[in-house]
């Protein structure tokens, strides 16, 4: 029987799996091409500050609750929605 994560290795995989997911390293010349629908540069933005928050909420020992880890992947998922659209991820 496979053991779910806890609430700090959840979050700290889905943080990883976002920031190798998402292009946050691209030039904004790439990110901002000659179609923007939604602004990829400002969801990228959104995202970092808030994998940012939680990343130093982890290093300070505050233990996510299960809400936090939802409300994160949800903001995830429609911002991937929106790079999608725009061609930045596959």
């Amino acid at each position: 029987m496979i053991r779910k994560p806890d609430p700090v290795n959840a979050m700290r995989n889905l943080i990883n799996d976002v920031r190798n997911d998402f292009p946050f390293n691209e030039p904004d010349a790439n990110i901002c091409g000659i179609s923007c629908t939604g602004c990829p540069k400002k969801l990228l933005e959104i995202v970092d500050t808030e994998l940012c928050e939680w990343e130093m909420h982890l290093n300070n020992d505050i233990t996510p609750k299960l809400g936090d880890i939802s409300r994160l992947g949800k903001l995830c998922k429609n911002v991937r929605r929106g790079l999608k659209r725009n061609g930045l991820v596959s």
